[in-house]
């Protein structure tokens, strides 16, 4: 209706106006201000009554309406509201018979487009007032269909968009922000950003880049999902500012890179695996031949040495542990770098956790350590090799034991099988925890913090999960323990 308006003041053709009074004589005069020359585009018709107004506007037929403000038992202002709800967008001027500001002010915030004082009204600033009417009704109208296309966007795009405030809080965010934080829009709005990220340095980076510079792009964190799980995540944030050029609010863009950055790792270690591969067998090679030439000439020794002699004995017994040892150690890495041949069946992947729980309860025991579980009751059903998961698992749960103190120790496991995708286990610990440097070289082959170790575990670990195109993560606080989480898909 508004934008055909706007077309009938630019054609100069007939612009229809229905007076809603009570009172014939206004009506009189009314139409009297209307018959100049200079009105001669409008067309006024009447009612006389607040029922027969607003059957009027619900035909719809109007251009402009005029509303008096006495109207029997109600008021003009009681009228526009009801239009208003009826869903009528036609605008609507108030007349009053006094200058009262409170009227004047209660008639324009609930909508009305002018407000006229009878007795000052002439045909020119009648016939202006209409025509800037209906010119501010079509501008707005345009500017809410702007909005709806814009907010149709914001509210469909498949990227996390929101709207926050110079400290970052949410004001306004789409489905997308919704369903990668686990958070409703209103629960945002109320919640402290603080709870989201995983680091509150980059939090305050992020307020101070974007205050000092109106923009920021591509920050990577981390931000945590209202289960608490962690994403790894790009936030772009972007000022939006006033006629006069100061920041009035922000807009961003949360991109979730988590897979990714999962895949990317997969493949490096993926890469480091296959040149561990290539070492260790050229190892083998060129360390077994003369290896099994050591312990040829060790035995041939044996025979021709007086074997009685408690000196000869001893060494020659410190040789030949040595010799099985570097023909184990080469083993074992031959067996941590190389792909699994996988026999996966289907298997339930709680009974597969407590049978490798079986396995160190013995070593829980004896170390005087509390042992918490949580099996999941959802369907844990998987394609697994058994025997290969187990080892994987039973590596971690080695590893945890021995990094608690005897007597003190905690060692939590969860299954969780929610995600329609894969399953996981959750192997946590109340032990010294590791460092963020050592965290990243953990998987490393022959890095260990044990003494004694060949740090080949968590290697073959990795391989084993990697056979399985699953995945492993580790969280860990110095101090206060470590969490290793193992995914496998279903």
């Amino acid at each position: 209706m508004i934008p055909a308006a706007l077309d009938v003041i630019e054609k100069k053709e007939t612009i229809r106006i229905l007076l809603i009074e009570d009172d014939e004589d206004d009506y009189l005069l009314t139409k009297a201000l209307v018959s100049v020359r200079e009105n001669s585009s409008i067309k006024l018709d009447w009612v006389d009554s607040y029922d027969r107004g607003l059957a009027a506007i619900d035909t719809g037929q109007y251009d402009v309406y005029l509303v008096d403000y006495r109207l029997g038992p109600y008021t003009g202002i009681d009228l526009i509201q009801e239009a208003f709800r009826m869903g009528c967008r036609a605008p609507m001027i108030l007349l009053t018979g006094q200058d009262d500001l409170t009227v004047d002010q209660s008639a324009l915030e609930l909508g009305a487009a002018d407000y006229l004082v009878k007795g000052r009204i002439d045909a020119q600033l009648l016939g202006r007032s209409i025509r800037y009417a209906l010119r501010q009704a079509s501008v707005l109208a345009e500017v809410a269909q702007k909005e709806n296309k814009y907010r149709t966007l914001f509210e469909r795009s498949i990227d996390a968009i929101f709207v926050a405030n110079d400290e970052l809080r949410f004001q306004d965010a789409n489905s997308s922000v919704e369903r990668l934080l686990g958070y409703s829009r209103d629960e945002l709005r109320h919640l402290n950003p603080a709870r989201l990220f995983a680091d509150l340095n980059h939090l305050r980076n992020l307020r101070f880049n974007v205050r000092e510079h109106g923009q920021i792009k591509d920050f990577e964190t981390t931000l945590i999902h209202r289960n608490g799980r962690k994403r790894i995540c790009l936030i772009s944030v972007w000022a939006v500012e006033d006629m006069i050029g100061h920041p009035e609010w922000y807009q961003g863009i949360v991109r979730d890179i988590t897979d990714q950055k999962r895949a990317q790792q997969d493949l490096m270690l993926a890469e480091k695996l296959t040149m561990t591969g290539k070492i260790a067998r050229s190892i083998a090679h060129e360390v077994r031949n003369p290896l099994t030439n050591l312990s040829l000439a060790l035995e041939q020794l044996k025979d021709e040495l007086d074997t009685d002699n408690e000196y000869v004995t001893m060494f020659t017994d410190i040789i030949g542990r040595n010799v099985d040892r570097i023909g184990q150690l080469i083993t074992e890495m031959l067996n941590s770098s190389k792909p699994r041949d996988l026999d996966r069946k289907k298997q339930d992947f709680n009974t597969v956790v407590k049978e490798t729980l079986q396995l160190v309860s013995d070593r829980i025991k004896l170390k005087r350590m509390r042992l918490e579980t949580h099996f999941t009751s959802e369907d844990c059903q998987a394609l697994l090799d058994r025997d290969q998961v187990k080892t994987a698992l039973l590596n971690i749960l080695v590893n945890a034991v021995e990094a608690m103190e005897e007597g003190k120790g905690v060692l939590s496991v969860r299954t969780n099988c929610a995600d329609n995708n894969r399953v996981s286990v959750e192997v946590s610990d109340n032990g010294g925890g590791i460092s963020d440097a050592d965290r990243q070289r953990l998987f490393d082959p022959f890095f260990t913090g044990k003494s004694g170790g060949m740090g080949l575990g968590l290697t073959a670990t990795q391989n084993i999960i990697n056979s399985h195109k699953g995945s492993i993560e580790v969280e860990s606080n110095v101090g206060q323990g470590t969490t290793f989480k193992m995914f496998f898909p279903k």
